[in-house]
């Protein structure tokens, strides 16, 4: 029997299940006290499967070299950053993801991390849960200026949004929608300006070697006094020394981050000790929508190549890289 792994969180359920099920897929999930953030854990999970809807956890060269049945990695989400592509390309292992499907859930963290953070939480959670009542004004959203970094299907999410709180967009993209751009009233920036301009800055880049670590001690001191960082896209594109240098200083007023350079984040990070900075575990993109529209997307995917269909060119992340890819 064919088997299929699902690691993403919470794939124990959803359209998923049957899609495979009905297609001869025998199921095999997380077990219980495995963490699948070591090499031999993930190795040991994958004993068999041919396929595996993955969540963020790492798929190394070592990894995929000790998985010989691995015919498909079908990520759910658009970031596939923790898969060792050029391994995959060598053994012949398809890598898919799930583009269009989670971007409002995204947008929604996103707005979330940044009023958060402009009503000065988690401060004011814990002053009251001390019993320590400390009122002070801080400036209002509305009337602000957010940069946005990429304006792709997430970062229009956000813009729209924005504009709906009555924030002024300015956004860097060299290959932005400018149609859209004008419909919104969104002003094209270099990005430099991006960030001497900018109340917020929101990251909604790819992880790519010209984005890794481009929030670092350089373009924090181009930002605003005061302003704030948001990063629900990957965690690779900030340099989290400097960042928490900057917030240390006081030079930023605060940050919001669903994601890290390493994930889960240590216990040991210096983030946490900080009282003006919100966390959330890379779930930005997780509501019960999108978790549907993933799964489901990943066990059609799946299904598809294991009958002889391709999927949508744009869910394929790694051809022409595996030529001759078959089951």
């Amino acid at each position: 029997m064919l088997k299929a792994a699902v690691f993403s969180l919470n794939g124990e359920e959803g359209p998923h299940i049957a899609t495979l099920q009905d297609a001869g897929f025998e199921l095999v999930f997380k077990a219980e006290g495995s963490d699948l953030w070591k090499e031999d854990d993930l190795i040991a999970a994958m004993d068999g499967c041919s396929a595996v809807i993955a969540g963020s956890e790492p798929y190394t060269r070592r990894v995929i070299e000790n998985c010989p049945d691995l015919r498909i990695i079908a990520r759910s989400g658009v970031g596939f950053d923790a898969v060792d592509l050029e391994a995959c390309n060598e053994k012949g292992i398809l890598v898919t993801t799930t583009p269009g499907v989670n971007h409002h859930a995204v947008a929604e963290h996103t707005i979330s991390l940044l009023m958060g953070i402009a009503r000065d939480f988690p401060k004011q959670d814990q002053h009251v849960r001390t019993g320590s009542w400390i009122r002070r004004a801080f400036p209002r959203v509305m009337g602000t200026t957010l940069g946005i970094v990429g304006l792709g299907r997430i970062g229009q999410a956000v813009a729209t949004r924005a504009r709906g709180l009555g924030m002024n967009v300015v956004a860097f993209d060299p290959y932005a929608n400018k149609d859209f751009a004008s419909e919104w009233k969104i002003e094209l920036i270099p990005l430099d300006d991006l960030y001497a301009r900018s109340d917020y800055v929101s990251l909604h880049s790819p992880s790519t070697p010209e984005t890794v670590h481009m929030i670092n001690k350089e373009s924090l001191a181009k930002m605003k006094p005061g302003s704030v960082v948001i990063n629900t896209a990957r965690g690779s594109l900030i340099k989290e020394v400097d960042l928490i240098e900057s917030l240390k200083s006081g030079h930023l007023r605060g940050a919001g981050l669903d994601v890290y350079e390493v994930e889960p984040l240590p216990t040991s990070s210096p983030l946490l000790e900080l009282d003006n900075v919100l966390l959330s575990g890379h779930t930005a993109g997780l509501d019960i929508e999108s978790h549907n529209g993933m799964f489901g997307m990943c066990g059609e995917i799946i299904v598809a190549l294991h009958n002889g269909e391709w999927p949508a060119a744009e869910c394929l992340q790694n051809l022409p890289g595996v030529t001759d890819w078959k089951w």
